[in-house]
């Protein structure tokens, strides 16, 4: 009983919560044009470099075939550290280079960065799994 209470009340303050935001974030952006744009800028580029980062290990699976056939740990590391470096350079290269980012905006790519990283690791993974089973 106390457990569904807790759960409606938090439900309420969560939503509550959530039109103040959007009300705050409308009204900011109202009188500020400007970082709207920004914004969607920023949205459009993480967009690409998701999607880029999404679609490239899938897309290199002749590479990934090809390590599997060596059967050499130091080739998949050399493979996956390679991917990485790819997906590095696409993010810094759609966010403007190295120069001008605050400390927030490296930490978001450094973490947007290693989840490129462990994703590649996963897919890799999964290609290597289907070759040694066909």
């Amino acid at each position: 009983m106390l457990q569904a209470i807790a759960e409606k009340v938090g439900a309420k303050v969560l939503t509550a919560v959530v039109v103040f935001g959007l009300a705050c974030a409308g009204f900011w952006f109202y009188k500020h044009p400007d970082d709207l744009a920004s914004l969607w800028s920023v949205i459009k580029y993480t967009l690409a470099w998701l999607a880029f980062a999404a679609i490239f290990p899938w897309a290199m699976f002749l590479v990934t075939r090809w390590v599997v056939s060596l059967e050499s740990n130091t080739a998949a590391g050399i493979m996956l550290a390679g991917y990485l470096l790819v997906d590095v350079l696409a993010g810094l290269y759609l966010a403007g280079g190295v120069g001008g980012h605050n400390v927030l905006t490296w930490m978001v790519m450094i973490a947007g960065f290693l989840a490129a990283g462990v994703y590649n690791f996963l897919v890799c993974e999964f290609v290597a799994e289907r070759l040694e089973n066909a």
